[in-house]
């Protein structure tokens, strides 16, 4: 079955900059995109790439994982203030600033590890045994790794049961910019971390421009069908099937699907422990 989709993520970060006080112009100033992208984000009249959603919620300080869930009472969808609509005084330009609307410096960066694995068969199902054991493989040795605690305890988050096991049907999705699309496998209370399904349709890219993108964390990704080009720095990574690949999120990156099949893969982020 089709993940569910999570309500739209425009009204929660429009709450979150009210939240803290930030003016749209002095948030577009901060992640370097157009005021009028920023209101059309949070208006639900465009979708931000991967890169601007990191960018964003790194400014607001929220957390990927928090973008998910049922909206709260105070994320009703609201008219457009005096300052949202000065924002958007250049909307007719909003086209050519979604596409310029990655600004992010793209530096030297040190060079990635990438692990070569044997590719799954495919199963005809996305929550099929073999890629269970491979995302709970990922997912355990990220965790020790990073020395945090591991429990298969289900747990209440926001008032909602989030494992020990989520199905298809069950996982909610984003839907970004230029076909890409995450589905949530996993949540734990009080951890900021990333545990997704993410899906790159043909032409599919992390940043619209194709600048490279940065945020707090380390990166584990597992591509269990496809093939998804990785730009780290100033190297270039194909990664096909059965490939992983490790690396610093704060290092210059982007991802891109160059083939005419969509790209799949398990991705992990952690990004810190509270």
């Amino acid at each position: 079955m089709a993940p569910s989709q999570v309500p739209p993520i425009g009204a929660r970060l429009r709450t979150e900059r009210r939240r803290r006080g930030v003016s749209i112009r002095a948030l577009a100033r901060d992640i370097g995109v157009s005021a009028s992208l920023i209101s059309q984000i949070e208006t639900e009249k465009s979708s931000p790439s991967v890169s601007t959603l990191y960018a964003i919620s790194t400014a607001l300080g929220i957390s990927i994982e928090e973008l998910f869930g049922p909206p709260r009472p105070d994320e009703a969808p609201a008219a457009p203030d005096a300052e949202d609509a000065a924002a958007a005084e250049d909307i007719v330009a909003a086209e050519d600033a979604v596409a310029a609307g990655e600004a992010t410096e793209g530096d030297e960066a040190p060079g990635v590890r990438v692990v070569r694995l044997p590719a799954f068969a495919a199963t005809g199902d996305p929550a099929g045994a073999r890629l269970v054991l491979a995302a709970t493989a990922l997912l355990t040795a990220a965790l020790a790794a990073s020395g945090a605690p591991l429990t298969a305890t289900p747990v209440e988050v926001a008032g909602r049961r989030v494992g020990p096991v989520i199905t298809p049907d069950e996982r909610e999705a984003l839907t970004l910019d230029s076909g890409v699309t995450w589905e949530l496998l996993g949540r734990m209370p009080q951890k900021h971390v990333e545990f997704l399904l993410i899906t790159y349709q043909p032409g599919g890219t992390s940043s619209s421009s194709g600048l490279l993108m940065r945020h707090s964390g380390i990166e584990f990704g597992f591509v269990t069908s496809g093939e998804l080009t990785l730009s780290l720095g100033f190297e270039t990574h194909k990664l096909r099937a059965g490939d992983a690949v490790t690396f610093d999120s704060s290092q210059p990156h982007a991802y891109r699907n160059e083939s005419t099949e969509p790209a799949v893969g398990v991705w992990f982020v952690l990004e810190r422990w509270a």
